[in-house]
């Protein structure tokens, strides 16, 4: 009788999978802006729309922890798992702002290699996000995960390149520091995508 009182599993992949959903649509408006720096406000305002309401759902996701008396997964998982996910498109907004903030007009084929690279690591956490609801999917998920994996070491090479071609060929000081921020802060979300994969293979370890 209890029971029927106390708050159960709530809809916790539900807002999983609406977040992670923001994220992917955020890396394809990141990557329209690094091929359209001429229209980049209005990228950078659909990626900030997508940051606004993960935001509200991060929140609203922490707010049901504090109220959820049975959860579906360990408690510092799902918070974990939705802070690390909301970092992905903190750090979107991050690199929106720093190619408005620094006045970048033109990048390098290698920053459009690595925003490709983001959009398809997004895509691929959404993919296993999608299956957390059922450990059914354990492998399913931990397959995806090492394709993040591979997707970030793609990542972590092709700036490790463009950096080095950076240093040793472009004379303008203040291209060369706009470029090499813009790198960083790309490389730097396929690394959350792939704390994200390190978490969910956790999950799936620890529940599977």
């Amino acid at each position: 009788m209890l029971g029927r009182f106390m708050p159960k599993e709530e809809n916790f992949f539900e807002l999983f999978n609406e977040h992670i959903g923001l994220c992917v649509q955020g890396s394809k408006d990141l990557y329209k802006l690094i091929n359209d720096l001429p229209n980049a406000p209005e990228h950078a305002r659909a990626i900030q729309a997508s940051e606004k309401k993960a935001d509200k759902i991060t929140h609203e996701t922490i707010d049901l922890l504090h109220k959820t008396f049975i959860t579906p997964l360990d408690r510092d998982e799902i918070h974990k798992l939705i802070t690390t996910m909301d970092d992905i498109l903190d750090l979107m907004e991050d690199v929106a702002e720093v190619i408005q903030l620094y006045d970048v007009t033109q990048v390098t084929p290698e920053a459009v290699e690595l925003a490709r690279i983001c959009e398809a690591c997004c895509e691929r956490v959404n993919a296993a996000v999608t299956k957390l609801h059922d450990m059914k999917n354990a492998k399913d998920i931990l397959r995806i995960a090492t394709e993040i994996d591979m997707l970030e070491s793609d990542a972590d090479r092709v700036m490790r390149a463009a950096l080095s071609q950076l240093f040793r060929d472009e004379n303008d000081f203040k291209r060369l520091m706009k470029l090499k921020a813009v790198y960083e802060l790309l490389e730097t979300i396929t690394d959350k995508c792939e704390d994200v994969a390190n978490i969910l293979e956790g999950i799936v370890l620890e529940n599977a």
